[in-house]
């Protein structure tokens, strides 16, 4: 079980316990009434683990491409990443950006011979999605008519990549109609790929469960009282900047970047624009060109830290005394383990004594319910802020727009 260490400023008064309720119960009307369905998916999609299990589709590939861009590719990213040094895992390549070069250089990597196509769109009409699975089809020179045991479909149960899937013969998995892009990692938009991938998505899943039950079981009151302190001071600190303790967790930064951003910012009833801008970093790396920003920049950011405590590596740092850098042998003899994590601890106190709000996450080990627990953390206090905000967590209108711009400018050239 991952641990949470709140050191907010926060008065819990009359008002503040109201807010709290209210908004546990508000999101706890969006799981009774079906608003959003990411509540259920650990387990419904348990079963989507047992059928691929069943069929031996984790069996019959030797690598896994991912077509999807957003929701559709994040949270599987950030998955693969975090435990992308298991053992007798199957690799998983993502094509995502439209970017010519990078295209390329995939298809050159990627032998079409034991490659599983994983072509992931909500909508089914994502521009992106449907021009890069365009140019897989001419690249591989894929028969539809022949091949298409190579291809998979997830997607909405009514979409046009649905009614493509079902004129080709093409195998589908469904995305849950109350279940958004973004909160869809513990449906089959990660589920299918991480299982037939070789991750344990059943302790993923469980990882999951657990913290949708401790919560809704009124034990893990963290998020309520961690969302009150952003909803009550975000016009003060509008800015919350995650600092990750492991490569490990680049991706997992660019999913919580996204969930965040695209949930939160909104215009609430009243029409005024909302939403703290998630910052996402890497420490240490990160902290040597961003650190002197929050230490003495302007006083608007909170500070979250999330940290591995057993990394399950012994790698010792030397005991060698090198000419002229004797300064950093106090450190000889101990373990990397050791060293970032202390990073994390010395920055998160000197942050501290800024009287700048701080909070820390720590996973016990590098694994799926670690990971699972921690994706499930954020959906719930995305949901929670949400709610104290007024707005459609759900949503996303902000984005709409470009698309519709982007249509015209092709057809109205």
């Amino acid at each position: 079980m991952n641990a949470y260490h709140l050191d907010y400023p926060l008065e819990i008064d009359n008002d503040v316990k109201n807010l709290m309720v209210n908004a546990y119960g508000a999101v706890l009307h969006e799981k009774e009434n079906g608003v959003t369905g990411y509540f259920n998916l650990p387990e419904e999609s348990q079963l989507i683990v047992e059928e691929i299990k069943k069929r031996e589709l984790d069996q019959k590939f030797e690598r896994i491409v991912v077509i999807g861009i957003g929701g559709s590719s994040l949270g599987t990213k950030a998955i693969d990443h975090f435990l992308r040094y298991k053992k007798d895992r199957k690799p998983i390549y993502f094509l995502e950006n439209p970017d010519p070069v990078a295209i390329r250089h995939n298809f050159q990597q990627i032998p079409k011979e034991g490659t599983l196509f994983v072509v992931v769109s909500k909508s089914g009409g994502t521009i992106e999605t449907i021009s890069i699975f365009k140019a897989v089809l001419a690249h591989y020179k894929i028969d539809l008519d022949k091949e298409n045991d190579q291809i998979l479909v997830i997607t909405d149960n009514d979409s046009s990549l649905h009614a493509f899937a079902n004129e080709y013969g093409i195998e589908s998995f469904a995305i849950p109609k109350n279940v958004g892009g973004r909160f869809s990692v513990m449906s089959a938009v990660g589920i299918v790929p991480l299982t037939i991938a070789g991750y344990d998505t059943q302790s993923f899943l469980q990882g999951a469960k657990a913290m949708f039950d401790r919560f809704f079981m009124l034990h893990e009151e963290h998020i309520l009282t961690k969302a009150a302190f952003i909803y009550k001071n975000w016009q003060k600190y509008r800015m919350n900047v995650l600092f990750s303790y492991a490569d490990e967790l680049e991706d997992f930064n660019k999913w919580y970047v996204q969930l965040w951003g695209e949930s939160l910012g909104k215009k609430d009833r009243n029409g005024n624009r909302v939403g703290p801008t998630p910052i996402a970093h890497i420490g240490s790396v990160d902290q040597h060109s961003f650190l002197q920003l929050v230490m003495e920049g302007p006083q608007d950011k909170t500070i979250t830290f999330i940290c591995i405590d057993n990394f399950e590596e012994d790698l010792t740092i030397p005991d060698i005394a090198l000419p002229h850098l004797s300064k950093t042998d106090f450190v000889n003899g101990s373990t990397f383990n050791r060293l970032i994590n202390e990073e994390c601890k010395a920055t998160m106190r000197s942050i501290k004594g800024q009287d700048i709000p701080v909070d820390k996450i720590v996973l016990p080990f590098m694994n799926e319910e670690s990971i699972g627990e921690l994706m499930a953390y954020y959906e719930l206090l995305t949901s929670v802020v949400g709610e104290m905000f007024g707005i459609d967590t759900y949503k996303q209108p902000g984005v709409e727009l470009g698309k519709k711009l982007l249509r015209e400018r092709f057809v109205n050239k």
